[in-house]
């Protein structure tokens, strides 16, 4: 320990390092608070490459393993620390280094929060369009090492899509940077697309070059009722059958709908099983809402409402994106899913998770980017309560099982962290787990990187 700190004191100021246990311990878990987490030895603050670079090589010199942190909103674990490990924290990294409207590109360091990006880039026109449902708080570099998505994907796409280049420290402390600036480039293999997802086990992001679009008109929202899930589904699919391009498409089940109300008085249908909303940010949005509106209602919505204004439509997607924190206040814990289905199949993961819910006598609420078929069935339970922890974890593994037997994934955006490492082996099959694990060694021969995490 002492070797450890006198090295990084070398090549780091002093209010980089933290090594009050005190302290250090808030480091140790992400937003998932449950899953299996150690003790850092120190957490370290860099605000430069130059700075990340010696930490690295002083972890290699020492065989120390080093656990790379953003604003810790993950969800599965991703960001825990292991046992004497170095606590990588990005956060001092956040500066937005260019916005570039002619290339349409914006350049930044890792720390920079996910809102913080798109208000600047809105100011000059342009628009990122991942917005994960943490993006007040979230970090650019938490959202590449998840491949995080948001609620825009179904028309504008995930993280994956919007990032061009990356400089990247590795293990041993030397730069890497891959991809480009350019429009179009495909020279060698495409490394930038492999650190993308990677969860911090094959490098550090220090710096990425990221793709913008335009921006586009301001969106309407309309919510539509449903008296069962299926119906809302049947809506779903019939919207992307007649070739709508939404730029939102979310929907909540009757239990999320109940705890969105409980926590926000958000007076929203408790009546209804399923409210769908849809948005449309095109030229004439009140005449895509209208279409959509008549196929809501031939797939037997029992009430559409279309939003007159955009702060009509901000309220209801207020709505949405406070239903994890609504889920979170029915029980003092909670264990969320990121199962992701072919949108055909989007109802038969829906019923299939209300009978699990049944059987395991659980409140399971459901929220969905359904346009892209990725639910997030939220497990409220109680911590302190062992049988209820115990049906909560099985549960959630029922959940994982059934997605894999619809054809899905077992994860869309969340990432697999340490909660689910045994399904994504399940999901890999051995040849596909061999060969990632091939790849995560030629990254990182002594396996100091995010260590216990995916495999």
């Amino acid at each position: 320990m002492d070797e450890l700190l006198n090295r990084l004191r070398a090549g780091l100021p002093a209010d980089a390092l933290i090594t009050d246990p005190d302290v250090t311990v808030s480091y140790a878990h992400d937003a998932a608070s449950f899953c299996e987490a150690g003790a850092p030895a120190v957490v370290a603050l860099p605000r430069t490459v130059e700075e990340v670079q010696h930490i690295m090589r002083t972890a290699t010199a020492l065989r120390v393993p080093v656990v790379p942190q953003g604003a810790r909103t993950g969800l599965s674990g991703g960001a825990n620390a292991s046992e004497g490990c170095v606590v990588l924290s990005l956060i001092r990294m956040d500066r937005i280094l260019e916005i570039n409207p002619v290339d349409r590109v914006a350049v930044v360091e890792p720390g920079v929060i996910n809102a913080v990006l798109s208000r600047a880039v809105a100011e000059q026109g342009l628009y990122y369009p991942p917005d994960p449902s943490s993006w007040e708080m979230c970090t650019i570099g938490g959202n590449i090492g998840t491949a995080s998505g948001g609620l825009c994907c179904v028309k504008y796409g995930v993280t994956a899509e919007y990032v061009l280049g990356l400089d990247v420290v590795l293990a041993d402390g030397r730069l890497l940077t891959t991809g480009r600036r350019t429009a179009k480039g495909v020279a060698g293999y495409d490394l930038t697309r492999l650190f993308v997802g990677s969860e911090g086990t094959l490098g550090i992001v220090v710096r990425a070059t990221l793709a913008l679009r335009p921006k586009p008109p301001q969106q309407l929202v309309l919510a539509a009722e449903f008296p069962s899930a299926t119906a809302a589904c049947d809506a779903v699919c019939a919207i992307m059958e007649r070739g709508h391009t939404p730029s939102l498409l979310e929907l909540m089940d009757r239990t999320t709908l109940h705890a969105v109300n409980r926590l926000g008085n958000m007076g929203l249908p408790e009546s209804t099983e399923a409210l769908l909303l849809a948005a449309f940010d095109t030229p004439d949005p009140a005449a895509d809402l209208a279409t959509v509106g008549d196929l809501c209602t031939a797939s037997g919505a029992t009430q559409v409402v279309p939003a007159e204004d955009a702060a009509e439509s901000e309220l209801l997607l207020q709505a949405r994106r406070m239903s994890l924190t609504a889920l979170e206040a029915v029980k003092s814990a909670t264990m969320i899913d990121d199962v992701c289905v072919p949108r055909s199949r989007l109802a038969a993961m829906l019923d299939g998770t209300a009978a699990i819910a049944t059987k395991y006598e659980l409140t399971i609420g459901v929220c969905v980017h359904a346009g892209d078929g990725n639910t997030h069935p939220v497990v409220c339970f109680d911590q302190q309560d062992p049988d209820e922890s115990r049906r909560a974890r099985e549960s959630f593994d029922a959940i994982m099982a059934l997605g894999l037997e619809l054809g899905g994934t077992i994860t869309g955006e969340h990432g697999v962290g340490v909660l689910k490492k045994e399904w994504l082996a399940r999901e890999l099959g051995p040849v596909g787990v061999e060969l990632q694990r091939s790849i995560r060694t030629a990254f990182d021969p002594l396996g100091i990187l995010n260590p216990g995490k995916l495999f």
